[in-house]
């Protein structure tokens, strides 16, 4: 999958069947966070620097692999 440089949107990325089944498998406790719709204009970069602080560096490592792998 084109991550357009970590710049595509989550929004973006939720459309997509395929990428929302990696969110949904590897955090899926974003998948179920009530600001997720209005978190469709957070770039997946944007998303990253937050997650960082509380999920562990592999989840996310995890997810980007996966994603790149689309």
């Amino acid at each position: 999958m084109d991550l357009r440089g970590n710049q595509i949107t989550l929004g973006e990325l939720w459309d997509d069947p395929r990428s929302r089944t990696v969110f949904q498998k590897r955090i899926p406790m974003l998948a179920k966070h009530p600001v997720k719709g209005a978190a469709r204009t957070v770039t997946l970069e944007q998303l990253c620097d937050f997650m960082s602080s509380w999920v562990p560096g592999m989840m996310i490592n995890g997810v980007m692999q996966d994603l790149k792998r689309l």
